[in-house]
């Protein structure tokens, strides 16, 4: 870096980049999907049959319902099961026409499974009759006055069958059912609103009572569904399958996580109060910012910790279970999201300059989790963000949680603990004014089986529940740690080389294409050491921080993802120290834009033998999210790397009246472009731009696993840069309107724009969505556009929830790097900063 110019300068934090232009988004083109032509008398007699066996069935039900005083509906589960590897149009299936919701058919869930696809509609009372008449329409053939079909084949060609859904129907999880029906387990229970939400959870309390079977007295209450939970078994639920028309869908309720892990502390008092008298803390009043934990409550007694919690700041969910940790992980976290590892303090004699401070919630009680999942885990978790907040409305902190769920079945599937973390993240009550940023852990590989065939074991670890949340920073790890010197365990050798991913760390490589990239970033966890009988775990391999019993012993050893997400925590606090004003939104992006792969998950990841391709650095970025972040490239620009920050809103979807939503505008942001500087470097020096947009979703789960009108996020957003054959910027906006939606595995890698590490088919992915363009400085020039427009949400696709009128806040994140250490970019796009300025301020006054 070249003397002249400031080694750090504060990102540019730009103002009124942006100018909205109506946004026209074609409809999503290619061929139909080819579905089987029928024998049209057979197939129809065939369909007519078997609604004329479930009539009989639905007068029961009606009879049942009524009997036990169910208000929210009386009617019938219906299943159509569709061919094999043909898609079911069940947007078709619904009917929600009409003032009554109880009347109205609903489409409760959809689910494939192997080759099949079916769905699980409500059939009122009495609706049967609507699809008799399909079936009678098409085998007329009907047609409209014009000779056009309206006899229904598209949809009636792919079904299959027709028949009530019994109790498995409304099974949507990975985990198959036990085997023996009569084992009692807590069942998730996944609940349609119906205009009446009360009423609903009203009628399945019922049911409950009925059974005499114990339900949750909290729920969580997302759009079109509230969840809750029954413990019961398969054979006491089937009694009252007839009766369960309120119910959309079942899964099996997830057990938390056995991450407590308490090693034997180091006798260390003497470093402990020399770093103490180092310590210089931030003001303790509101404006400081805070890491708040949820976990199992933190130990304020430590002498480390005393001075940057207080009493008042310590909350639990249950007082019964107390405020402090008896599970010896609370308090481990919070050293690190404080200090960091311990071994770098002891080894400074540096100021030890500590700017934000701490809160703690305890989520739950001890090592063994929340005992028996009586309490939904969503549920808890917005009590414990709750908490904090009443107490301290005015401050801004960083939430932060290692508690997961014991496996990964999910496969990046949003559960009613992950949309509760992407509902709280976006203020879905508040209608997103007051965002939150959460940072959530991964969730740990333990199995000593998967330790041995690291790093294969990685690609089938897959993230546990809720690290899926598309809105929350999820943390991954790897290590750097691989010295090992206890006399005991010289034996042994490091199993993950220096810079690769930590054994403990899990991944979203199986997870299916359009589910988020995750993890997002990774931060150190700690190894393992093997030798030829296995691995196991070594005290030199992993981080130190502050034990739960200092009284006992002042450190403990910590690892995994705990340990990971502690240390991202820790980072976003920084960040909001530095930067107050930034958004959530923001933050987050800072953090994973400063982020790189180490050399060590390049060798692993990327093919060594080729050139990789788009979906390599897909691969790559499932196992190590975008690499391992760099605080100083997250804090400050220099001359020869330089960040824009930009904050905006569009309004994606507007409804015309008497017409159906529609999109509304995209922002087009002119940004100041160190055009000059760039054109006065060689032609052929290589820069690199890159870009992240972030953004928070409004979660629905009502049903999973599709695209289609029940889709999860509320919107999403797209971005898309000029380009040198973009020959003004009206051309630019005009193919950026022409472009059909970019939302499908199969769309094509736009050959005009070849060089980005990711393309559009696959960067657009969660909500929060990045790549990296590389190029000569010549090319780069001509690139101070960047289009921000949407695309297909459920604000659109779900006109009766009206939403669809809601803008939608993003930031916006552009860097320029260049190898060429003598270059000076800040500059002139300072002096065009502060000219924008200038006229903006002339104008306002």
């Amino acid at each position: 870096m070249s003397e002249q110019f400031p080694v750090k300068q504060r990102h540019f934090i730009l103002k009124n980049t942006s100018q909205a232009q109506r946004f026209v988004a074609p409809s999503s083109g290619g061929p139909p999907s080819a579905i089987p032509q029928q024998n049209r008398q057979r197939h129809g007699e065939a369909l007519q049959s078997q609604l004329a066996q479930l009539k009989p069935l639905a007068t029961q039900a009606a009879q049942q319902q009524s009997d036990l005083g169910l208000e929210s509906g009386l009617g019938l589960q219906v299943q159509f099961i569709g061919i094999p590897n043909v898609p079911l149009a069940f947007e078709s299936l619904g009917n929600e026409r009409g003032n009554d919701p109880t009347k109205k058919i609903e489409v409760l869930s959809v689910r494939t499974e192997g080759e099949i696809t079916t769905a699980n509609v409500f059939v009122p009372d009495g609706k049967l009759a609507h699809f008799e008449k399909y079936v009678v329409d098409y085998l007329a053939e009907k047609k409209d006055k014009n000779g056009s079909p309206l006899d229904h084949a598209p949809l009636l060609n792919a079904i299959k069958s027709i028949r009530h859904a019994e109790l498995r129907a409304l099974w949507n999880d990975d985990l198959p059912l036990p085997e023996d029906s009569t084992e009692e387990f807590w069942w998730e229970v996944w609940l349609p609103v119906r205009g009446n939400r009360g009423g609903v959870i009203s009628d399945f309390r019922k049911i409950a009572a009925q059974l005499q079977r114990p339900v949750t007295e909290h729920h969580i209450a997302f759009p079109e569904r509230s969840v809750l939970l029954i413990h019961a078994s398969e054979q006491q639920l089937s009694q009252s399958v007839m009766t369960l028309n309120c119910v959309a869908e079942l899964r099996r309720a997830k057990d938390t996580a056995e991450v407590f892990e308490a090693l034997a502390p180091l006798e260390i008092g003497e470093y402990v109060d020399e770093a103490i008298a180092r310590l210089q803390l931030a003001n303790d009043d509101d404006n400081t910012p805070r890491v708040c934990i949820l976990d199992s409550g933190v130990n304020r007694g430590h002498p480390l910790l005393a001075p940057l919690l207080n009493s008042e700041d310590l909350h639990t969910v249950n007082p019964a279970w107390g405020k402090d940790d008896a599970a010896n992980h609370g308090t481990g976290l919070a050293g690190l999201s404080t200090y960091g590892d311990l071994i770098e303090v002891f080894g400074s004699t540096e100021p030890l300059v500590i700017f934000h401070r701490l809160e703690s919630v305890k989520l739950t009680p001890d090592r063994d989790g929340n005992e028996g999942s009586s309490k939904l885990h969503g549920d808890l978790f917005a009590e414990a963000v709750s908490r904090p907040e009443i107490s301290a409305p005015l401050r801004n902190r960083v939430f932060t949680s290692a508690v997961t769920a014991t496996d990964g079945r999910d496969r990046g599937r949003p559960s009613a603990w992950s949309a509760t973390v992407d509902r709280l993240a976006s203020d879905y009550d508040g209608n997103g004014q007051f965002p939150r940023l959460f940072v959530l852990s991964a969730g740990n590989t333990r199995d000593v089986a998967a330790w041995n065939t690291y790093p294969a074991s990685l690609s089938t670890s897959a993230i546990h529940d809720p690290g899926q949340a598309w809105n929350a920073l999820t943390v991954g790890a790897y290590t750097n740690k691989t010295v090992i010197t206890d006399p005991d365990a010289l034996h042994y050798e490091p199993v993950a080389q220096a810079g690769g991913l930590s054994p403990y760390t899990t991944t979203s490589a199986t997870w299916a294409s359009a589910w988020p990239l995750k993890p997002d970033v990774v931060f150190e966890g700690g190894n393992l050491g093997k030798n030829r009988l296995g691995a196991i775990g070594v005290n030199d391999l992993n981080l130190l921080s502050t034990h739960n019993a200092p009284i006992e012993k002042l450190l403990t050893t910590t690892n995994a993802t705990s340990a990971a997400s502690a240390l991202g925590a820790k980072m976003a606090a920084q960040l909001m120290v530095n930067y107050p004003q930034l958004r959530p939104e923001t933050l987050r992006a800072l953090i994973v834009h400063s982020a790189n792969w180490t050399e060590a998950m390049r060798t692993e990841y990327l093919p060594a033998y080729k050139a990789p391709t788009k979906a390599d650095f897909a691969h790559l970025i499932r196992h190590c999210g975008w690499g391992v972040p760099d605080l100083d490239l997250a804090l400050w620009s220099a001359g020869n790397s330089l960040t824009l920050v930009v904050e905006d809103v569009l309004h994606p979807y507007q409804k015309p009246k008497g017409k159906p939503v529609a999109s509304r505008d995209m922002n087009l942001h002119s940004l100041p472009w160190p055009k000059d500087a760039l054109l006065g470097l060689a032609p052929d020096t290589q820069v690199e731009m890159r870009i992240t947009l972030s953004y928070f979703i409004e979660p629905n789960p009502s049903a999973r696993g599709l695209q289609s009108k029940f889709t999860y996020p509320s919107h999403r957003l797209r971005f898309d840069v000029q380009r040198p054959l973009d020959a003004s910027t009206e051309d630019f906006v005009a193919r950026i309107n022409a472009a059909a939606e970019r939302e499908d595995d199969g769309d094509p890698v736009d050959p005009k724009d070849p060089d980005w590490t990711l393309g559009d088919r696959q960067r657009h992915r969660g909500s929060l969505h990045q790549d990296i363009w590389r190029g000569t400085a010549a090319e780069l020039a001509s690139r101070g556009f960047v289009a921000v427009y949407p695309a297909k949400g459920w604000w659109r696709t779900r006109p009766n929830l009206e939403r669809y009128n809601l803008p939608a806040r993003y930031s916006l994140i552009i860097s320029i790097r260049t190898p060429e250490t003598e270059v000076d970019l800040y500059t002139p796009i300072a002096t065009q900063v502060e000219l924008q300025n200038a006229v903006t301020v002339a104008v306002e006054n």
